[in-house]
Parts: structure tokens; sequence; C-alpha cells
């Protein structure tokens, strides 16, 4: 089954592939005038309980464990 996955989940992955593994201490700002979707994308993850502010800021227990996931899957296809 093939599933269509939208511009927006791209661009979370690729968001949440930014953030600092190593420690909730360290976030992203992600600025108004960045680019619309990476702003989309952040509040996506935002509303999705994965980073704590709608603008970047840190992940969330639950955006660390995903955002750890998503590096070993990552790794895995480099």
């Amino acid at each position: 089954m093939t599933k269509n996955y939208s511009d927006t989940f791209f661009e979370e992955m690729k968001l949440l592939a930014k953030f600092p593994q190593k420690s909730q201490l360290e976030g992203l700002k992600v600025h108004k005038d960045a680019d619309q979707s990476v702003i989309q994308a952040a509040q996506s993850l935002f509303d999705k309980g994965l980073i704590s502010q709608h603008d970047g800021g840190y992940l969330t227990d639950s955006g660390l464990e995903i955002t750890s996931h998503l590096h070993h899957v990552l790794v895995a296809l480099a």
C-alpha cells in the first residue's frame, strides 16, 4: 500500500532533523521571514506536541523520542 505524504509532512521531518539530539536545553527558532512551508511545519509540530513553541523552541519528551527514531532512519538510509 502506498501512502501519499504531504509536503508539510516532509518539511516536519526536515525541521525535526535539525533539532539538536543530545539535549533538550538546545532548541531552534523559526523566524517569521522563513519560508512559509517551514513556518507551517513548525506550527504543525507544535500542534502535535512535539515542540514547545509554535515557532520552534525545544523538543518535548515526545519530540525527543520521535527525533531519535527519525535519526535512526536517516542513518540507515544514508
